[in-house]
């Protein structure tokens, strides 16, 4: 049997940092090799794994040079500042590193491609497995619908959430613009108040909620004169999140340098 893949995890004491150490400790296949937090947390030297009700001897810590010594792979969803300043010490220690953040600029964004000139990533604005297979049930969709269909993206996410649209609405949007042959940036619309108007037809709605604990809920409604189509994918924990940043773990191991995303994960590209 191989030797499990050494993970470490940011925004351990986060409710997607427990979520995601729940997954490696249970894992067959991985191994929890570090844990990090942000300086002043109150987690910090606590054993990532209290919340669990056991012990794995690995601590919390904000220093990322020790929080990474054993790591081959850290898992991040934390915040666009904390991934960059997380990705330096990566590529400094030689860690491979899977993104979950979202609320990248673009100028964040292409510090990233460069980066992966010289180390192995895994970037995708949603790892649920199921939100990638909707991904390619909307191309699929948005080519077979693309006269007389007005395209609306409707997201609800829970009160904490700090960035809106979510990234997946986003990288839905974007899914169905490319489908159509348009540019998100020239036809997205993310807010309707007052006077409108008709609706332009070859605009692409968003509507944001955010309220009470709400996982992650999407919609995408292809409206026509005669029928709706909605394709929805609705999360009931962060458990699927998880999972398959796992499988994008397990995919990086082979690798060494690139940027990859959830289509490459799951063999769609």
């Amino acid at each position: 049997m191989s030797e499990p893949i050494r993970v470490a995890i940011a925004g351990a004491s986060g409710r997607m940092g427990h979520m995601l150490i729940e997954a490696v400790t249970t894992s067959d296949d991985c191994m929890l090799a570090g844990a990090l937090d942000i300086a002043g947390s109150p987690a910090l030297g606590q054993d990532a794994a209290s919340f669990l009700g056991r012990t794995s001897g690995v601590h919390i810590s904000a220093d990322l040079k020790s929080g990474l010594a054993n790591a081959q792979v850290l898992i991040d969803f934390t915040r666009p500042d904390g991934t960059l300043a997380h990705l330096a010490a990566c590529r400094e220690m030689g860690v491979k590193l899977v993104i979950g953040t979202t609320g990248f600029s673009e100028a964040q964004k292409q510090e990233i491609a460069a980066q992966a000139e010289h180390m192995a990533i895994v970037m995708a604005p949603n790892m649920s497995v199921g939100v990638n297979v909707v991904m390619r049930l909307l191309d699929v969709a948005a080519r077979a619908l693309n006269q007389g269909y007005d395209v609306e993206v409707i997201e609800a996410h829970h009160r904490h959430k700090v960035d809106a649209p979510s990234g997946t609405a986003l990288a839905m949007g974007e899914v169905v613009a490319n489908a159509l042959g348009r540019d998100l940036k020239e036809c997205a619309v993310y807010g309707r108040e007052g006077v409108t108007g008709a609706r332009d037809p070859s605009t692409i709605g968003f509507a944001t909620l955010r309220g009470g604990s709400i996982i992650g809920d999407h919609t995408v409604l292809f409206a026509g004169l005669a029928e709706r189509i909605e394709i929805t994918h609705k999360s009931d924990s962060r458990a699927g999140y998880a999972q398959g940043s796992l499988r994008a773990a397990r995919f990086l191991s082979g690798r060494t340098t690139g940027l990859f995303n959830m289509n490459d994960v799951l063999g769609f590209a």
